[in-house]
């Protein structure tokens, strides 16, 4: 099916990416759909998009290929229901929810019209770790037994506008758990297989004017394999490490030096796997051709609905957790 019209719902900070990037992609049939008329008519303007709507009925009318799910994520099932319904294919930005209503419906009707329904989980794109992921299931190294993420970043900094967003609330998808380390629950998972049990802890420590979560601890299982994750978004340094411990030997991806390396003998040096560094831009662009490809070619989409429906599993284990302090099933 060759791709036509790409609609992107809503065209906040992650909506005006997936916008730039599906243009640098030579996507010339491109729409929007965002209620915020102010921020509508400047993106329209600043990416010359001559499609323009402030109601999704009214932008289905103009019926869309496919469509990029870019609104708070308490809403994107109750549009991708919509969309579905329409016959139109899914790019639905991570979570996939804030809770498990309607999923059920979506599942069946995106089976019933055989569409691709993929979730914007943007490190499956990431070159760096699908290179680590071949290795490790490689066998060369033995049967993973450890998993331990790490990782920070200064969120106003790079995220200014956050005080005033979805970030500010759970129900709406915000703080640390449902915003940034989905993000690295996801990838493990891609890496060592579904979590199934979890423990968590997470304060409010220092990001200013919100009162969710900013800092994050989670104990995990991924069947015999233990986990760990460690998440903050005030630290200066912006770095991302995902370590993995076999039998044979250990692997670590890491993002912020653009490269992933091993090591099998005590004593020894690391072995780098270096790779070119990119734009932020590259990962998003590569995700949004697996979707296209997912689409035209049949391919497998780098992260399916039941995939991205397991990790909003984890979610809200997680928050479960952190109301009873206490171990939680997925």
């Amino acid at each position: 099916m060759p791709m036509k019209r790409l609609l992107i719902v809503g065209v906040g900070s992650i909506g005006e990416r997936h916008l730039r990037c599906a243009g640098r992609l030579g996507c010339t049939d491109l729409a929007i759909c965002e209620v915020n008329a102010d921020l509508r008519n400047d993106i329209a303007r600043r990416y010359a998009v001559s499609h323009a709507f402030a109601d999704l009925n009214a932008a289905l009318a103009t019926q869309p290929t496919a469509a990029v799910i870019c609104v708070p994520a308490h809403l994107h099932v109750s549009i991708a229901r919509q969309l579905v319904a329409a016959n139109v294919h899914l790019l639905i930005e991570k979570p996939l929810s804030t809770s498990l209503d309607g999923i059920a419906e979506l599942q069946q009707a995106t089976t019933e019209r055989n569409l691709v329904v993929a979730v914007a989980y943007v490190h499956r794109a990431n070159p760096i770790l699908t290179s680590m992921r071949e290795a490790l299931h490689s066998g060369r190294f033995g049967r993973p037994v450890q998993l331990i993420s790490v990782t920070g970043q200064n969120f106003p900094f790079y995220r200014p506008a956050y005080r005033n967003t979805y970030y500010r609330d759970r129900s709406t998808g915000g703080g640390a758990i449902q915003d940034a380390l989905t993000h690295m629950l996801n990838a493990g998972e891609w890496l060592v297989g579904p979590i199934d049990r979890v423990q968590a802890d997470a304060a409010h420590c220092l990001l200013p004017d919100v009162q969710v979560e900013d800092t994050v601890h989670v104990l995990a299982r991924h069947g015999e394999v233990l986990a760990s994750y460690s998440l903050n978004q005030h630290q200066a340094p912006n770095e991302l490490s995902i370590t993995v411990v076999c039998e044979r030997g250990t692997l670590r991806f890491e993002l912020h030096e653009s490269r992933w390396r091993w090591m099998t003998e005590p004593g020894n040096e690391w072995h780098d796997e270096p790779f070119p560094r990119g734009e932020r831009d590259d990962l998003f662009m590569a995700q949004l051709s697996a979707f296209f490809s997912a689409i035209e070619g049949g391919h497998r989409p780098l992260c399916t609905l039941e995939e991205g429906l397991q990790t909003l599993r984890v979610n809200l284990g997680i928050l479960r957790s952190l109301e009873a302090a206490a171990w939680t099933k997925v």
